[in-house]
């Protein structure tokens, strides 16, 4: 009597969201979802080493957040495999020697903040080039005007051509400036002289960028809906919302050509002003690339745009509301993104992205001229002491060795002041040619790459390179 009880029981207890008009959906990170993560701990290049990293931005499913900002994510380095050969060859032109490698890592744990673990396996991936840095704790709020906060990858982007930016800066100061103005100054400054060394250890810096990519899908229970919440999703977004999405497929102004498709998925929620769901997260956006140019010599730097006209809701919604699958037009251009590659990038107002190139590249040739000069300073060191002897112009050498081929070049140079000026017009002859010559920068996506989406009704200006739409905004 007691079991046939519990039984009814447990049925009764099963239908009651059908009862009250309720939908389960479940709540689901699926395989190949990443976790956008940056090194909480500077990490050795070797087979074995721990790793720490944390959740830079939440993780939603449907239309709520299951994995906040800050969970900890830990895992190991699975393996170690050799740099490419035209970075390898890059750093022994600048007089690194050292067998350069990259390490894949691999993450199998993540801790939320209340304590609570996941099992969790991640694809092997390598860190991205851009370098995240925690606020700090220490320093006071400022008195000055709000501003608006940059939500979604708005803000991450800008942070990261900061960061680009500030690398362009780093690198012609020969790394000084990276130390003087940025945090962990004790951990960068031993990083700056292990680098100098034609021979040093290697690790992958605190702050380090990754994308892990989920081997399984993540569960997260079910979601109790109900149908009213049901009916908005798919309506046309308000004029200027602001989508955040992750590319689906990568590109590249290098590769990509006109017509080429776009896919992205949407990554977080969209609401309405009156919090009615419009987008749930795993929303399909279908594009096409409009414009394409590849960088060229002079530093001429490469050209993408692309935008979407096509809106596909997830399965189990559709599911959900037991209608067959519908296709929505849309128009939506590019609003803000995260680039992939190592030039910083430009979004206009209409949705073109191009590599940014910074002015201050040019003070490198000046540089350097000044010390294959002083390099080549015949009369340096020519005064001579009551016994004959004199100084053979050892800093100008030393500076002319550096410039060229780090310290190795500064210690070789020290055989002969002809030495010193080979190196030093090496140097000369290398900066004017990667700052004035060379290709500029090519826009990159990786695939997962984050970016914001804006949505409109507003029709394109004549002459106006957006393509492809499908239909006008709905």
């Amino acid at each position: 009597m007691k079991v046939r009880l519990g039984s009814l029981a447990a049925a009764w207890i099963s239908l009651l969201p059908l009862l009250d008009g309720q939908t389960t959906i479940p709540l689901n990170i699926p395989s190949g979802a990443p976790l956008r993560l940056y090194l909480a701990k500077r990490i050795s290049k070797r087979a074995g080493a721990p790793v720490e990293a944390k959740l830079l931005d939440p993780v939603f499913a449907f239309d709520r957040e299951v994995l906040p900002a800050g969970t900890v994510a830990i895992g190991e380095v699975n393996r170690v495999q050799a740099a490419g050969k035209w970075q390898r060859a890059r750093a022994i032109l600048n007089g690194d020697f050292t067998p350069l490698r990259q390490a894949e890592v691999e993450f199998t744990t993540l801790v939320l903040p209340d304590g609570r673990r996941f099992s969790t396996h991640t694809l092997e991936t390598q860190g991205l080039n851009s370098i995240y840095t925690e606020p700090s704790l220490k320093k006071k709020p400022s008195k000055s005007r709000p501003q608006a906060p940059n939500n979604g990858v708005l803000g991450t982007a800008k942070q990261t051509a900061k960061d680009r930016v500030n690398g362009v800066i780093n690198a012609r100061s020969r790394g000084l400036a990276d130390i003087v103005r940025s945090p962990n100054k004790k951990e960068k400054f031993i990083d700056f002289l292990w680098s100098k060394l034609p021979y040093h250890p290697q690790y992958v810096r605190r702050g380090t960028r990754f994308d892990a990519s989920l081997r399984d899908p993540l569960a997260f229970g079910v979601a109790e809906v109900k149908p009213a919440d049901l009916a908005a999703p798919g309506s046309q977004p308000q004029p200027d919302s602001v989508v955040h999405a992750r590319l689906l497929n990568a590109l590249d102004s290098n590769s990509a050509r006109l017509g080429d498709e776009v896919k992205a998925v949407v990554s977080a929620p969209l609401f309405s002003p009156d919090h009615k769901l419009i987008y749930p997260e795993g929303t399909l956006l279908t594009g096409t690339v409009v414009v394409a140019k590849r960088a060229r010599f002079f530093h001429r730097p490469g050209q993408l745009r692309f935008n979407f006209q096509r809106v596909d809701l997830p399965p189990q919604l559709e599911l959900a509301r037991a209608i067959a699958p519908t296709v929505l037009t849309t128009r939506a251009t590019l609003e803000a993104a995260e680039g992939s590659g190592p030039a910083p990038i430009k979004v206009d107002s209409e949705g073109g992205v191009q590599a940014k190139e910074s002015k201050t590249r040019f003070i490198a040739p000046v540089i350097s001229l000044m010390l294959a000069s002083r390099a080549a300073d015949n009369d340096a060191g020519h005064h001579h002491d009551a016994g004959g002897t004199g100084d053979p112009n050892v800093s100008g050498r030393t500076l002319g060795g550096g410039s060229g081929f780090g310290m190795l070049g500064a210690a070789v140079s020290q055989s002969s002041r002809y030495v010193g000026m080979a190196f030093g017009y090496y140097g000369l002859a290398w900066s004017v040619y990667s700052s004035v010559f060379a290709r500029g920068g090519e826009v990159q996506f990786d695939k997962n790459a984050v970016m914001d989406i804006k949505f409109g009704t507003r029709t394109p200006p004549k002459g106006s390179k957006f393509r492809g739409d499908t239909g006008s905004a709905q």
